[in-house]
């Protein structure tokens, strides 16, 4: 889905959109090619909700018309709750859980892993990275999978791992749950700037 080189989207919308892009080689890199947060001149509002939808749409790995229906039915929602809507929408997204939950080192990781069919939703398989999981789904790892590389020695992996107090893993089981609704504290987007994108 990602055709430009990562690093030159990171250099162009930040350092926060890729996990591969948060690190300080990359800022000194960014910094060094004009990258980053330098820009010849102030963005005007629209210029910076652009961005701003850009950073959600890559950080997410999600296309145009994907971002502007979760948009759409956030705005089903009038008054403050619309961006927490639109947070709740993107985080609930089944490859997004996975990424949450520690099981793969990006998002874009854990969307394939979905696509391979990997994990049972409420013990029924779930190929569809976009499938949205909902409070009390239990989110397993396929028997068949358990013995997969990729879920090697989790227990270790992962005890260090903070999750999101709207999820819990047990790395044990290889089994986990969605015990709350998505909490807003993304501090790297501004989603009401996306919205306000949409609404022009």
């Amino acid at each position: 889905m990602l055709k430009k080189p990562k690093f030159k989207i990171g250099r162009r919308l930040g350092p926060g959109v890729y996990d591969k892009c948060q690190t300080p080689k990359f800022s000194s890199a960014s910094r060094k090619f004009g990258g980053g947060s330098v820009r010849p001149k102030a963005l005007s509002e629209y210029g910076t909700q652009l961005i701003e939808k850009q950073k959600t749409r890559f950080s997410y790995g999600i296309n145009e018309r994907q971002l502007s229906n979760y948009v759409k039915k956030a705005l089903c929602i009038k008054g403050k709750g619309t961006v927490d809507k639109l947070f709740e929408k993107l985080e609930s997204r089944l490859d997004n859980v996975i990424y949450r939950m520690g099981l793969g080192n990006s998002r874009r990781a854990a969307r394939q892993m979905v696509s391979h069919g990997h994990f049972l939703v409420n013990d029924h398989r779930v190929t569809i990275p976009s499938y949205e999981v909902k409070i009390g789904d239990i989110v397993k790892v396929r028997e068949g999978s358990k013995g997969k590389k990729i879920f090697g020695n989790l227990p270790e992996k992962l005890k260090d791992y903070n999750f999101p107090v709207w999820l819990f893993f047990d790395a044990g089981k290889m089994e986990g749950k969605i015990l709350d609704k998505p909490k807003n504290t993304e501090t790297f987007l501004d989603l009401d700037a996306v919205l306000e994108f949409y609404s022009r």
